[in-house]
Formats: structure tokens, C-alpha cells, sequence
């Protein structure tokens, strides 16, 4: 265990993730079990060396000045193991907190279920996942920090659920012990499996962070996410302007200029920014980017294509629209309004994809859109080509950059299919009508953000002009009911190619 992971009691975490002096105890004493002789004379060695009487203290306090429900294990106690009574007791609290309508933090550290109490013990497991899942169904935040250690049934239920998951460094995080593998297999557990870093790189939780940065974080994170909308007004340097119509070819040209500006640009005039990373089943693609933000006071999940990326394939897999669909899950469950941002060069071309599922991704991400019970607004920022860019699209309002574009295949690759050669590649653009101005003409989007004369000059005025659009799409679909939007969207798509 490295000094970063050293254990810190449930009081003392609390003391230091909560405002001073304001957390409130919610417990009352423990159920009484009827233990026998052995697990009593257990528990009271546990109280004695703790200082608490379970495993785990609830309670509430105020982070940053916003009231907070919290659940803290206390691995002092029979090593945070989670019986009838410490379930009862999270179980309980966390009732309260949606009755009360209060986000919740959880921070376990425990070895997991109680062995002292067998089976009935591990089935505890189920009624706590289940007030978590109820807590989440009232659109109410969850947050978790993962704690050393965190193991078995516990990281397997409620600590794996949060909207957002962070971990502190060095914590040993699994489901099954190390200590348990080697007795059961005869041979150590494989290093550095089982650790906050590693689950990180490999998408299963948003990050790993010491306490004092996960406090700042998680309050930046309710503010986005408890939907507060501390609102600016929206001067757009560019209202009322038209784009020029340039040739198609000329934007395809312009779209792909590396010094073009992509989604951190937008992500750089948010505020509130809060980072999240994978898909929180063990994959992480890195040519997309995704996060809680405000833009222009507007509280929203922001998901998209990262130009920028530093993978070294910058095709995206499937994996990229798996945390696609986690954006769309988190912004219904919280009912934000979903940003996506469409700036691709298409779709990862390779056996991997095909065998993981690359198409029936494209169709899960065009079937929750279509569907999704919360605002929504696409971006067509840059390149945007075949299944990668389709997948993002169907949402209730679409805008679109002047040099922006939308085809089945670069123009490139529609020559090779219908000329088999890439000559003839402009003139096909023009032929499809890619165009942010066809594509408004067609109704397949609903604005156009205007270029002077090209994003790529003029970077930081084109990301205030889009951010400006994004923000002024948001407030005008909050006036509409869900079933308002859903009538309409559903009614958009129908239409689409047919006779104006």
C-alpha cells in the first residue's frame, strides 16, 4: 500500500470533505441481530478500536455550502465488511436523501460482505443497489469516492454506480481479494491490476484524485448537475450574419485544417468543467472527450469527437460510442440538456471494430437519441463523415459551422465507389450537397454558424459564436415540454428527404 493510500477513518474523511463543523449525524443505534457469543465479543472489539458502532456513518453536512447526504465506511470497524445492520443503516439514509432531495456522496472503503453473517449478509448487496437506483430515478446526483481498499460485493453494488466515480491514489480497487485469488487459485494475484490508476486508464471510473481536489471537484459537479442555471446573455458578435457559399470542396478543405478549432476550444470557454472518461464498464476510446459543463451559465453534458486527440489511431471504435451512450444515460438520469459535437473523419475501419461491435453501436447511439427523454442539440463542427458522425446527430436541434459537412464517406471515397478514382471528388461533394448551407436547405440542420473567413483564423471569436448558438438552442427547447420535444424530434426525422 503507498503512502497515498494510507486509510483515514470515516470522521476524519468526513472533516475534511465537509464544510467545518457542519456534518449532522443520521444514525440511530444499530439493529440488534441477536449475534452469538464469538461475533459479539467481534463486534465490541470493532466499536472499541473504531469508535464507531458499525462500519459505516451517514449523516449530512454542507460541501462548499451546499447541503450534502454522505455515506462513509469505517474500514476500522471488522474491515468496512457490510452486514444486515450497516445496509440498514445506508440503506436508510440514502431513502432520506431522496425523500429530501439531497445529492448523495458515498465513500466506501470495505473488504465487503460480512462473513460473520454468511449469505444473508451478501444479499444486502441487492436492497442497497436498489435505493441507489431509486435515488438515481429521482434525478438526484450520486457521486462516489472509491477509498482503500474497495472490494468485493461493495464495488460490485452501490460503488459502482455513481453518476461520476473517482478514486484516491493508490487505492486497491477489485472484486475479488488478492488474498482470496491466491487461496482459491494458488498463485498471487497479477500486480497492479487491482489499482485506482489502472482502472482509470482503462475506463472504469473518471479518475483518481486526493480528497482535497475530489471536494473542489464533486462541488463543481453538483452545480452542473443539480441543474442550477446561473444564466448570461447571449451576444453573438455574429447575429443576424450569413454565410458565404463557399464551394463544397473549399469547406472539405477548410474542415481539415489542423489548426482548426475542435471541441476543447468550446470546453475552454465552459465553466464548471468537470471531466469524465470511459464508459465505466473497462473501455476508453481516445478520440472522443466528454464532461459535465456550463456554457454561458447553462448546465449541460458536453460529448464529442476530439480532433485533437493524442491516440495514435484517430479513427473512432466502439468503444467511443459506448461512452456516446453513457453521455445520453447520465443526461437523462439527471435531466440536463446533451451537447454533442460531431467532428469526425469517420469510423474505425479494422477487424477489432467489426468483431466489437462497431455497427450495432452506430444503431444503440441512433436509437437512444431518437428516444432520449431530455434536451438535446448537435454540432456539426468540422468533418462529418459515414456512421461516426450519424450516430450523433438526430437531436432535437442541429447547428452546423459554415465549413462544416456531413457525407455517407469522404468525398474521396464516393469518387472511388462511382468513378474509381478520387479525381473527381470535388465535384462529387458538390453533387451530395455535404454543405452546411445544403444541409440547412434540406432541413437536416437548423442553423448555420458563420466562419470570417475561416474558424481557423479566428478561433477564439468562432468558439463564442458556437457556444453562443449552443446556449441560445438550450434555452429555447426548455420551453418546450419532453413530450413536446420528443412529438417534434420523432416528427423531424420522419420528414427528413421528403417534398418541403
Amino acid at each position: 500500500m503507498t503512502a497515498s493510500a494510507q486509510r483515514v477513518s470515516a470522521r476524519d474523511l468526513l472533516a475534511s470533505l465537509l464544510d467545518p463543523g457542519s456534518f449532522v449525524g443520521w444514525d440511530a443505534p444499530p439493529i440488534d441481530l441477536d449475534p452469538d457469543d464469538d461475533y459479539r465479543a467481534d463486534l465490541d472489539r470493532a466499536a472499541a478500536r473504531a469508535g464507531t458502532d458499525e462500519a459505516v456513518l451517514t449523516g449530512e453536512g454542507l460541501l462548499r455550502g451546499r447541503r450534502v447526504a454522505v455515506l462513509a465506511c469505517e474500514f476500522g470497524f471488522l474491515g468496512g465488511s457490510i452486514g444486515v445492520a450497516a445496509a440498514e443503516r445506508i440503506v436508510t439514509a440514502i431513502e432520506r436523501a431522496t425523500t429530501e432531495g439531497l445529492p448523495l456522496v458515498a465513500t466506501p472503503t470495505s473488504g465487503g460482505t460480512r462473513m460473520q453473517e454468511g449469505t444473508v449478509a451478501f444479499v444486502q448487496m441487492v436492497k442497497i443497489a436498489a435505493a441507489v437506483a431509486a435515488h438515481k430515478a429521482a434525478r438526484l446526483p450520486y457521486l462516489v469516492y472509491l477509498r482503500n481498499p474497495t472490494m468485493g460485493g461493495v464495488f460490485a453494488s452501490w460503488g459502482s454506480l455513481g453518476h461520476l466515480t473517482f478514486a484516491e491514489p493508490g487505492a486497491l480497487i477489485g472484486f475479488l481479494g488478492p488474498r482470496v485469488y491466491e487461496a482459491l487459485y494458488g498463485q498471487p494475484f497479477p500486480e497492479n491490476v487491482q489499482t485506482a490508476e489502472n482502472l482509470y486508464h482503462n475506463g472504469v471510473i473518471d479518475g483518481v484524485l486526493a480528497l482535497a481536489q475530489f471536494r473542489l471537484l464533486a462541488h463543481r459537479a453538483l452545480v452542473v448537475m443539480t441543474g442550477e442555471t446561473a444564466q448570461r446573455p447571449i451576444a453573438d458578435p455574429a447575429a443576424g450574419a450569413v454565410p458565404t457559399d463557399d464551394p463544397a470542396w473549399d469547406a472539405v478543405l477548410a474542415s481539415r485544417r489542423p489548426d482548426r478549432p475542435g471541441i476543447r476550444a468550446i470546453l475552454r470557454h465552459a465553466t464548471e468543467r468537470v471531466p469524465l472518461s470511459g464508459t465505466g464498464q473497462g473501455e476508453a476510446d481516445r478520440t472522443v472527450l466528454h464532461a459535465l459543463a456550463r456554457l454561458r451559465g447553462r448546465p449541460c453534458v458536453l460529448f464529442g469527437h476530439d480532433r485533437d486527440t493524442h491516440a495514435a489511431d484517430p479513427a473512432m471504435g466502439p468503444a467511443a460510442l459506448r461512452e456516446a451512450r453513457r453521455s445520453m444515460k447520465l443526461a437523462e438520469e439527471l435531466g440536463l440538456p446533451l451537447v454533442l459535437v460531431i467532428d469526425t473523419a469517420g469510423a474505425s475501419l479494422s477487424p477489432e471494430a467489426e468483431e466489437s461491435g462497431l455497427a450495432p453501436e452506430i444503431a444503440r447511439c441512433i436509437a437512444d437519441l431518437v428516444t432520449l427523454d431530455t434536451p438535446t442539440v448537435a454540432v456539426l463542427l468540422g468533418q462529418g463523415t459515414g456512421g461516426g458522425a450519424l450516430a450523433l446527430l438526430p437531436a432535437d436541434r442541429v447547428i452546423a459551422a459554415q465549413h462544416a459537412w456531413l457525407a455517407p464517406l469522404p468525398p474521396e471515397g464516393a469518387s472511388a465507389i462511382v468513378y474509381r478514382d478520387t479525381d473527381h471528388a470535388p465535384m462529387l461533394a458538390a453533387k451530395q450537397r455535404i454543405r452546411a448551407m445544403d444541409l440547412l436547405a434540406d432541413g437536416v440542420v437548423d442553423g448555420v454558424v458563420p466562419e470570417y473567413p475561416d474558424a481557423a483564423a479566428e478561433p477564439v471569436d468562432f468558439a463564442l459564436r458556437v457556444v453562443a448558438a449552443i446556449a441560445a438552442e438550450i434555452d429555447g427547447l426548455a420551453e418546450m415540454t419532453a413530450a413536446q420535444r420528443i412529438q417534434r424530434r420523432s416528427q423531424r426525422y420522419r420528414r427528413l428527404g421528403l417534398p418541403r
